[in-house]
């Protein structure tokens, strides 16, 4: 980088030691402050950001991208901020990364606000709550796991189980209907899922009112690390200074924790529980506590989080379900049998006192009718259908069509199914569980519940009950 005059304002240091995407850096008293962005390389292009201050005089950094060509006695600058990325309403239709630069191919964002990625969260004075339900149109995630307006919700799930598939259909769902500003954060993702979610907001007419950032899979663990912290100043923008209302959806939690692991291991330190960070709860604490609500406009979160080895009680796991007023949890065995969404929840809305008496009523029935129909699985499997009394058989067969009930379409699986998505209101969901519950369509076949819409749409093939057994 061309040396400048220095002025009062400007600070230099130089490089002492590249590990990889660790570089040391030598100041001259003052020293620079934790989390301040520095500028090394030709033009400042090297972008290190400091972690942590070594001893009077050095500072260790990691680099958010590159560290090619990046040597010893390099100068290297302090900008005196940390980080900085365009904020603005131009921002909306356009795909950017940690840095606030275009990936789309459109040109640079026209914008003259920056503001810094690293901001305190929201006073709790100025914190609002509400007890209002953010329908998704989604069957089983409205009857069993509300999710809250200005709230967080995250979606858990192993390897295959569908939480990507599940987020990309609520951004199609929600922004359709969604007056406020959607914001998409890919958090190590792969390249071809983003340019699949790119394409597939332009042809459904929603990108004009949102907002895509990605700190993708190739990227050091810097960038993916602080992609987070980038997109909530985004959200906080729009819900500060355009007091316009925010759903913030992030693909993937998980790798958020896992680029800390690997910024954690780079700058040396011990390993905790699993081999995790020892400051993975301060970490995910100062991303998931600046997802809040104010007098000027709700940010409504909804999170995918990847489980290792479908196991809930791994660290990553438990410390993001303290965040969460919603979890929904995406069973393996459920989507073996090909009941998608595959779905177990468990939402703070679901109260007699927040949702209507009658949705909280059938819901817990509805779990009650599932839960019976679990415990007698074994009998059936042993000595078959015909020895239930003929109440469990009647519950059997309630389960068994509202199983098939809670299935649903997807829009962003009609190209792999031929089936086009449908959007369902709660109301419709609450009324198709009371009919099935009341026995209403015990003469029909399981098969004509699965996959459809609301229960109008239940074509009466006048199917034999047994026609499809439990337990086969």
């Amino acid at each position: 980088m061309k040396r400048a005059s220095k002025t009062l304002d400007d600070h230099y240091g130089e490089v002492t030691a590249v590990r990889g995407s660790v570089v040391d850096v030598h100041f001259p008293p003052p020293m620079p402050a934790r989390n301040n962005q520095l500028r090394a390389g030709v033009d400042g292009n090297i972008i290190l950001e400091i972690q942590t201050h070594l001893d009077a005089t050095t500072v260790r950094c990691i680099a958010l991208n590159s560290t090619r060509r990046l040597g010893r006695s390099t100068p290297v600058y302090d900008t005196g901020s940390a980080l900085q990325i365009p904020v603005g309403e131009s921002l909306l239709g356009r795909m950017l990364d940690v840095f606030g630069q275009a990936l789309d191919n459109k040109g640079p964002i026209e914008t003259q606000d920056r503001w810094p990625i690293h901001r305190p969260p929201l006073p709790l004075a100025d914190r609002v709550t509400g007890n209002e339900i953010f329908e998704t149109g989604i069957k089983a995630i409205d009857l069993f796991a509300p999710l809250e307006r200005g709230g967080k919700a995250g979606m858990f799930g192993g390897a295959g189980v569908g939480k990507t598939v599940l987020i990309n259909e609520m951004i199609n769902n929600m922004a359709q209907q969604y007056e406020g500003v959607s914001l998409f954060c890919g958090i190590g993702e792969r390249m071809r899922e983003a340019e699949e979610m790119y394409r597939s907001m332009l042809d459904s007419g929603v990108l004009d009112k949102a907002v895509l950032m990605y700190g993708q899979m190739n990227e050091p663990p810097g960038a993916r690390f602080r992609v987070g912290h980038a997109a909530l100043t985004v959200a906080e923008y729009f819900r500060d200074v355009i007091k316009r209302d925010v759903l913030l959806l992030i693909d993937n939690v998980f790798r958020f924790v896992q680029s800390g692991t690997e910024v954690s291991g780079l700058m040396g330190r011990i390993p905790s529980r699993v081999g995790y960070q020892p400051t993975l709860a301060t970490e995910l604490a100062a991303l998931e506590e600046r997802i809040c609500s104010s007098r000027n406009g709700t940010i409504t979160s909804v999170q995918a989080v990847y489980v290792p080895a479908d196991d809930l009680t791994d660290p990553s796991a438990t410390h993001i379900f303290a965040h969460l007023s919603a979890s929904i949890v995406l069973s393996r065995k459920r989507a073996s049998q090909g009941l998608y969404p595959a779905i177990e929840s468990d939402s703070k809305m679901l109260t007699p006192s927040t949702v209507s008496k009658r949705h909280y009523r059938v819901a817990q029935t509805v779990r009650s009718t599932l839960a019976e129909y679990e415990d007698l699985k074994d009998i059936i499997s042993m000595l078959g259908l015909e020895e239930l009394s003929r109440e469990d058989r009647a519950t059997v067969s309630k389960a068994r069509r509202l199983e098939r009930f809670l299935t649903q379409p997807f829009s962003v699986t009609a190209q792999f199914t031929g089936q086009t998505g449908k959007l369902v209101a709660l109301e419709q969901t609450i009324e198709g569980c009371e009919r099935i519950l009341s026995g209403e369509f015990a003469e029909i076949g399981e098969k004509a519940f699965y996959m459809i819409g609301s229960i109008d749409e239940l074509k009466k093939t006048g199917q034999d009950m047994n026609s499809d057994r439990p337990g086969e």
